[in-house]
Parts: C-alpha cells; structure tokens; sequence
C-alpha cells in the first residue's frame, strides 16, 4: 500500500503565487519570507495538476477509496412510476401542456 507524500516545492508541478520560489544550491527559498520555501505553511502554494490537498498533502499520491452498490429490484420499480417527462419555462411554453413519453 502507497503512502500519502507531502508536496514539495521541487516538484514540476508546484508553483508559487507570489513568484517568490528562487532556487538556491540544494533548496528553495521564499523570498517573501526570507527562509527555505515550506508547503504546508504558506498561503500561496499552488499545484498545476490542481492536487494539492490540505496539510501540503500531494493528491496523486492519495488512493481512492470505491464503494460497491447493488442494484435492488426497488430501484427500477421507482424510475417506472416516473414515465412522463414534466416541462419547466421556456419548453413547456413552446410545447403546450402535454406529457411525453
């Protein structure tokens, strides 16, 4: 099972609101703040895949969680009793008051 990774500022798809990234030896640095550039602190961290999720936390790293459903008879029974089509505005004027099927 893949952990949750926390976004980094090196990353292609991370991006600075303010432009104030700069790259410096082996790090990045915020020149706003004058200190290394971390994620989960600063208000205008932004992610070009739009990932980014709160607490610095990278999205795509994320494993989704899918529920399954079955279909009951019960379910069917319902969309049978709602056959006809109900008109609102500008179609039920255009069309006059009719039902369709």
């Amino acid at each position: 099972m893949a952990q949750t990774k926390a976004c980094s500022p090196t990353c292609q798809s991370f991006k600075c609101g303010k432009n104030a990234a700069v790259f410096r030896r082996d790090s990045v640095w915020c020149r706003d703040g004058e200190e290394p550039c971390t994620v989960a602190k600063c208000m205008y961290a932004m992610c070009f895949k739009r990932r980014l999720l709160p607490g610095a936390i990278c999205g795509e790293t994320v494993k989704r969680k899918t529920m399954e459903r079955d279909l009951d008879d019960a379910f069917f029974k319902e969309e049978e009793d709602n056959s006809a089509v109900k008109l609102k505005g500008k179609a039920l004027r255009k069309l006059g008051d009719q039902e369709y099927y």
